[in-house]
């Protein structure tokens, strides 16, 4: 009977108990979105480069012989015509003295002959002696006559090698390192030359680019001929080892007319103008390219996800689902992506919050017109 009461109370308690609820499901989150538009955009790519002067000369003996003044120190600047190096000249004056010497006895037998035709000549004509005699003075005389001249071509020989033996700059600029020191013996077939002399006051940039990048490149300029398509290209800067910029900015003027077989890549030449002499042949730094690209899809970088080395973007689909969509990246300007598949012009795609979407989620999408400069520039 006690049992009974108790299993009643039980039957009423439950009874008057509250019934549970249905669980409500949450709302969709609300995520940013903006619509990708086409235009034209400017990308930038660098290129590592090397820094040569307009003209860099090496500076060699052309007579050999004992180095015996230096008159320049390694760094310092000279304009050309400037005395750098005097080589003992002894040996070479006296062998002009020689040559000379040489040319002054060719001359004194030149004169014995033309006397001995003017004596000659008279009596042959009055028939005193034969023409024979006067055949040979002649011909005495021609020989003395080309022993002359190759006399006072030894002399000039002998100047030429004088004048040798003070070296003097044939250009204006920088000396470098100074290989040889007084009392050196130098000569014209030494390995190294005496010094290396650079005019930096204009500078020549090269760099290369494999064949893909100057096929790209190409295509951006109009022009039937790559001299035509030179004259069309833009300025382009130059970054330091230190990644500064220089202050100017140069002008691609060559290219290359072949492609290196070993490297696959084909070398263009940029020039600056170096009037202050900061660049030195031997710097090192990176040629900043920039290229347009019209129609250009921008994407933020902060809109996409990578997975498995490929790069997706979320698209906003029919009834507010998004849908996981690869993009085909072809540059990078700023924090945004440059695409070239994927999405198209028109198309909305999530711009944050994206790290936990799944494919098929709803969302309740937010115009981010404040956010459209994100997407396209």
């Amino acid at each position: 009977m006690k049992s009974i009461y108790l299993a009643l109370i039980a039957l009423s308690i439950y009874s008057c108990s509250p019934k549970p609820q249905t669980a409500v499901a949450p709302p969709p989150p609300s995520l940013p979105v903006a619509t990708v538009v086409s235009g034209t955009e400017t990308t930038y790519q660098e290129y590592p480069a090397s820094i040569e002067g307009a003209v860099n000369v090496e500076v060699r003996p052309q007579v050999s012989g004992a180095l015996d003044k230096v008159f320049v120190d390694e760094g310092a600047y000279v304009n050309a015509g400037e005395p750098i190096f005097k080589i003992n000249e002894q040996p070479y004056r006296a062998s002009l003295n020689n040559a000379q010497a040489s040319l002054h006895a060719a001359e004194g037998a030149m004169a014995n002959s033309q006397l001995e035709i003017d004596k000659l000549t008279p009596l042959v004509e009055n028939k005193v002696v034969s023409d024979y005699q006067l055949k040979t003075a002649k011909a005495s005389y021609a020989i003395a006559k080309a022993n002359v001249e190759q006399a006072k071509a030894n002399v000039s020989t002998a100047q030429i090698n004088l004048g040798y033996t003070l070296i003097k700059a044939p250009v204006s600029g920088y000396i470098g390192r100074l290989l040889k020191k007084q009392g050196s013996l130098v000569a014209p077939a030494d390995v190294d030359a005496l010094t290396l002399l650079s005019d930096v006051h204009n500078v020549h940039v090269y760099f290369s680019l494999g064949e893909k990048d100057f096929v790209s490149f190409k295509e951006q300029y109009p022009g039937e001929t790559l001299k035509d398509k030179l004259k069309q290209l833009p300025t382009v800067a130059l970054l330091l080892a230190d990644n500064s910029e220089y202050t100017k900015q140069g002008k691609i003027d060559m290219i290359d007319g072949q492609f290196d077989k070993n490297t696959g890549a084909i070398t263009l030449r940029a020039s600056f103008a170096n009037a202050e002499g900061l660049l030195r042949s031997g710097n090192t730094g990176k040629i900043r390219l920039s290229l347009q690209h019209k129609d250009a899809l921008m994407v933020p970088e902060s809109a996409t996800i990578e997975m498995q080395d490929k790069v997706f973007v979320f698209e906003l689909a029919d009834s507010n689902k998004v849908r996981k969509q690869p993009i085909e990246i072809i540059g990078k300007s700023g924090t945004n992506y440059l695409v070239k598949n994927g999405v198209k012009a028109g198309d909305q795609i999530v711009l944050s919050g994206i790290d936990h979407l799944q494919e098929g989620t709803v969302i309740h999408p937010e115009k981010a017109a404040d956010k459209l400069t994100a997407v396209v520039k």
